[in-house]
């Protein structure tokens, strides 16, 4: 019996609470916003989308929600307006109580900043979107040379990748040379040689060879030692002596 009382009570609880839903969803709140709030996805790394970009943008639109009854606002033109930027990938905007919109935002995080010998300038992001550079600046390597938009999206996405996922080449790797042949050629921070990459596969295995390299041998013959250290081949460095 008491079984059967406590089903009925948890059962009315919640006939309760979905027609007090439903009727706060039907007179809406009428509350004015009072604060925004922003979640910027991965904002510790290279982005151009900022908490204070974000708002500057809804003030410049109609959708600016503050001031305004909550029931008023329209979270879907909120998330259209934000995605208008070509540097926002993804936007998600839910209002809370207290006179609260939230907004989560997941920002396009570019890898290199692309400068073909065509003229072209980009950046490209780690899904192979290219976004216009006007405006923006980044610490980020630099791609030069002989580049298509279908080469950065195939091979340099994956070495940017790469290098943002090891600290080390990512402080030491500051440009990539495209050859006429494909091949790319890396200019390092540290050191007067360039670095024979070839084609960006096996990058894992290519750059821990050269990391040995660095390692064992240039702390004992010089870091001038070399004009160029090749790692085309995944098993061998080649080191081709500086002419003095």
């Amino acid at each position: 019996m008491k079984t059967v009382i406590k089903l009925l009570l948890l059962l009315g609880v919640i006939v309760y609470l979905v027609f007090a839903f439903a009727d706060f969803t039907r007179h809406g709140d009428l509350t004015r916003c009072r604060q925004i709030r922003f979640t910027i996805a991965d904002s510790t790394h290279a982005g151009f989308i900022t908490a204070d970009e974000a708002e500057r943008i809804l003030r410049q639109s109609r959708a600016y929600p503050i001031g305004r009854p909550m029931d008023d606002i329209d979270v879907r033109d909120i998330e259209s307006t934000l995605l208008r930027n070509p540097y926002i990938d993804s936007v998600s905007c839910y209002k809370s109580p207290g006179g609260t919109v939230n907004v989560l935002i997941e920002q396009r995080l570019p890898l290199m900043r692309i400068i073909a010998d065509t003229g072209e300038q980009y950046y490209i992001d780690n899904k192979g979107h290219m976004m216009n550079p006007a405006g923006y600046v980044a610490d980020l390597p630099v791609a030069t040379g002989h580049i298509t938009p279908m080469y950065a999206r195939r091979h340099l996405v994956n070495l940017g990748r790469y290098l943002r996922e090891d600290p080390f080449w990512d402080n030491q790797i500051e440009q990539a040379n495209v050859l006429a042949d494909g091949r790319i050629e890396l200019v390092p921070r540290v050191g007067s040689h360039l670095i024979m990459l070839g084609q960006a596969d096996s990058l894992e295995q290519k750059f821990r060879n050269l990391y040995t390299f660095y390692r064992k041998v240039l702390p004992t013959v010089g870091w001038n030692k070399y004009s160029e250290i090749s790692i085309e081949h995944v098993t061998q460095v080649v080191g081709r002596k500086a002419k003095h």
